[in-house]
């Protein structure tokens, strides 16, 4: 290989112009404000967008041409869709069930734990993917005496491993698509990176089963957080008259409400009833005396079929202006209240207010909560208007009066929300609708068919990511423009020129790979997208398999924690190190950077999808 001549640095240098030193200098502020954190993100995308705008390197038509890209369209639809399948109990059903098929040993849980989790990444957020797993897998090591360390880190991995399985699943590939597209190539259809992100799935999968035994030992938070999940609430759940779930098995509702809802006791006719279990039909006018969690508490009180017993009997005494909610609040030391029973206290005429719930942290609980008597520290869940709460926050009796913590899950939407992507996905894939239509019509449809509410589709988009996707667009176009890309693909030419394609295509990933260890996977993209696609061009090949690989090294690069948000979610539940990553992540990363160069070159340079040693061509 021959040696770079020494001035070919300075040969690069006197071509730059005073627009591509503007340029530069913008983006060496960018990169400092990303890096130190001195702002947030999208505050930094912004004051780099009107930077290029001020500066004449942009001007405004092509600044603000972010906010209707494609890639900015698809993230923000993609949040609603994920948000919708929360919102119905989706993602949690998944979650609980893949705690139950795990096993009790480490290797078949991460065996079981990095595919599923792959595939739930490919479509929706892997952060949200990783938040929802992050519980359900410390409290499965808990159970079973495992360490949360060696699960957590595989399933991070994975999370962020599954976004190589579909174009709209990470928006480093949005973007990357972008970028090709501008060339006048033929852009990615949504399955087009699938062959390599099964190959790194797969490699990340059996990399961890090997080496798990290299993963910290670590514990974990191993305190008792019962005491703030809160997933024991006792209340009476009555089935009403004309109720859809009447004469339907009582295993019917409990399949509805997910594991965490567990019978206590069955009343008909006013009588605690022992010989009706599962599989006897439901009737109206029952009492079912049940322990559930905070989702589940709140879906009962939401379901039309069903009402909180306290609030069917009681909820006329209750008024006030404003709609009815649930509050909770906690029984304070030396409370007038300690003793005595709720059928006693008779809160809803003292304080137009029912008690819906009750959570004891130790201790029984009498079967009916109107005769369980109060203790210190007991949490009572209300229900009333907000107009009756102040006088409930000001009593001495109570330390506290909070919001109620759960969320109802709208569990019969279910069966519509996965239509609804299914429908998308497969509008998508056979590019019956443009994809950044056909998510966007997903995104409207869980609306309109309530799978979420509109208020929680606007909370569910992550304004941040949004934004930022927006402002860094510009760079790209800016680096592009100025020709910036071009200058340094002609330098890194000079290196490269004699290599082969798949050593020029690992050279692409290396470098996004340490990039966003400090940046974002769509601003590395955004920056090293046009440098690859010049360098392309220099060679006299097709772009896309090297923005392909810029775009892999975004996203499948484990070095340190802050290269991805959800090892960020990890790192203190499992008491990570910086050093832990480094050792798990790097030879992995080194894995994962010659399988998407070779099979890159595989798909669109046509090389061997098998070495010829082996007989492959």
């Amino acid at each position: 290989m021959d040696v770079p001549s020494p001035g070919f640095i300075q040969l690069v240098m006197s071509q730059v112009s005073w627009q591509q030193v503007t340029f530069l200098l913008i983006l060496a502020g960018a990169l400092y404000l990303f890096v130190s954190e001195r702002l947030r993100v999208d505050v930094t995308a912004m004051l780099t967008l009107l930077a290029l705008v001020v500066t004449g390197v942009l001007d405004s038509r092509q600044a603000l041409s972010g906010f209707a890209s494609e890639p900015a369209i698809i993230v923000a639809a993609v949040f609603v869709i994920s948000g919708g399948l929360a919102a119905t109990g989706i993602t949690e059903r998944i979650g609980q069930w893949i705690g139950r098929v795990s096993g009790r040993t480490e290797s078949r849980a991460i065996a079981v734990v990095m595919p599923v989790v792959a595939a739930l990444s490919s479509f929706t957020h892997h952060v949200m993917v990783t938040a929802m797993m992050l519980p359900i897998l410390t409290r499965f090591a808990r159970a079973r005496g495992l360490s949360a360390s060696r699960l957590l880190m595989p399933m991070s991995f994975a999370a962020s491993l599954g976004t190589t399985l579909t174009l709209v699943s990470a928006p480093a590939f949005l973007l990357a698509n972008n970028l090709i597209q501008r060339t006048g190539a033929e852009g990615l259809g949504i399955f087009s990176i699938t062959p390599i992100g099964i190959a790194l799935v797969l490699i990340g999968m059996v990399y961890m089963l090997l080496t798990h035994w290299l993963l910290p030992k670590r514990g974990g938070d191993t305190g008792d957080d019962e005491y703030m999940r809160l997933d024991r609430y006792r209340t009476e759940l009555l089935v009403i008259e004309g109720s859809r779930w009447s004469t339907r098995p009582l295993a019917d509702l409990q399949k509805a409400l997910g594991d965490r809802f567990r019978l206590v006791g069955w009343m008909r006719d006013g009588k605690l009833r022992k010989d009706l279990g599962p599989t006897s039909p439901l009737i109206s006018g029952d009492v079912l005396l049940v322990e559930a969690s905070a989702d589940a508490l709140a879906s009962l009180h939401d379901d039309p079929g069903l009402d909180l017993n306290a609030v069917a009997r009681f909820g006329d005494t209750v008024t006030g202006d404003g709609e009815a909610q649930l509050v909770q609040a906690v029984v304070a030391p030396g409370s007038e209240f300690i003793g005595h029973s709720v059928r006693e206290l008779d809160f809803s005429r003292r304080f137009h207010a029912v008690i819906a719930g009750l959570w004891r942290r130790d201790g029984s609980i009498a079967p009916r909560i109107a005769d369980a008597r109060l203790r210190e520290g007991d949490l009572l869940v209300l229900w009333g208007k907000p107009a009756r709460f102040a006088e409930l926050a000001s009593h001495h009796g109570f330390l506290m009066l909070v919001p109620f913590a759960g969320e109802a899950k709208r569990r019969v939407r279910a069966p519509l929300a996965l239509m609804v992507m299914a429908a998308t996905v497969l509008a998508a894939a056979t590019e019956w609708l443009p994809v950044p239509l056909a998510f966007l019509l997903g995104a409207v449809a869980m609306v309109a068919t309530r799978c979420v509410d509109i208020e929680q589709a606007y909370r569910e988009i992550d304004v941040r990511i949004f934004v930022m996707i927006a402002g860094v667009i510009p760079l790209g176009i800016a680096m592009e423009q100025t020709g910036t890309a071009s200058l340094m693909a002609r330098g890194l030419l000079h290196v490269v020129s004699d290599w082969s394609p798949l050593a020029v295509l690992l050279v692409v990933f290396t470098a996004a790979g340490l990039l966003t260890q400090i940046l974002s996977d769509a601003a590395t993209t955004v920056l090293l997208g046009p440098i690859a696609i010049s360098l392309a061009q220099s060679l006299g090949l097709p772009p896309t398999p090297f923005v392909v690989c810029t775009a892999l090294g975004a996203v499948a690069s484990f070095l340190v924690p802050i290269g991805h948000h959800g090892n960020l979610l990890i790192l203190g539940p499992g008491q990570y190190r910086f050093s832990d990553f480094i050792r798990i992540g790097l030879p992995l990363t080194m894995m994962l950077a010659f399988a998407s160069a070779w099979m890159a070159r595989w798909l669109w340079l046509g090389g061997p999808l098998l070495p010829s040693s082996f007989g492959g061509v």
